[in-house]
């Protein structure tokens, strides 16, 4: 018998672009790498974009597999952002409103790690926090979830699962980020 799994929404500010997501996500992560941080910083200097970094310089992403994620409406208005010519990464915005939606992967990764902000409804707790040696305040953290001072080893066993799952799944007809 089939189990029913968890579908996840993901909007835009102004509702133009949507997103959806089911099954478990990979990860309820906050990363405070240089390259988020950096992202951020990009983000934040286009016109009416709404803010993606804490405080304390870390960005919440939800990771899905790839399989399992997709564009539902407005894939035109998705435009993407790069930090520099030559990455692999595209910080994908919605153009509409300025809103960052997700980061994916030119290259063989698996996974989309989308903003937790733009989730609607119900989305799971925060698991972990990586690269937290990079975090740019020294106010105290919530104890209750892990800090890793670089990417905490469930998460690449996580990774390296996913990437495994992915190769012996169907293929599947999606909308692709």
């Amino acid at each position: 018998m089939a189990t029913m799994q968890k579908r996840y929404r993901t909007r835009c500010r102004c509702g133009t672009v949507e997103l959806a997501a089911f099954g478990r996500p990979i990860v309820a992560s906050v990363c405070y790498c240089a390259d988020c941080q950096a992202a951020a910083r990009r983000i934040a200097t286009r016109a009416d974009a709404p803010t993606i970094a804490e405080p304390d310089g870390g960005t919440e992403y939800l990771l899905f597999r790839k399989d399992r994620f997709s564009c539902v409406q407005g894939a035109e208005r998705l435009q993407a952002l790069r930090l520099n010519e030559t990455s692999a990464t595209r910080l994908m915005i919605a153009s509409c409103c300025g809103s960052a939606m997700v980061m994916a992967f030119d290259d063989a990764r698996r996974w989309v790690a989308a903003y937790r902000a733009r989730f609607v409804g119900d989305i799971p707790p925060l698991e972990m926090r990586v690269c937290a040696k990079f975090r740019t305040s020294d106010a105290p953290l919530d104890s209750r979830v892990p800090n890793d001072p670089g990417y905490a080893p469930r998460l690449i066993v996580r990774l390296l699962a996913t990437r495994l799952a992915m190769a012996f799944a169907p293929k599947q007809k999606t909308n692709p980020i």
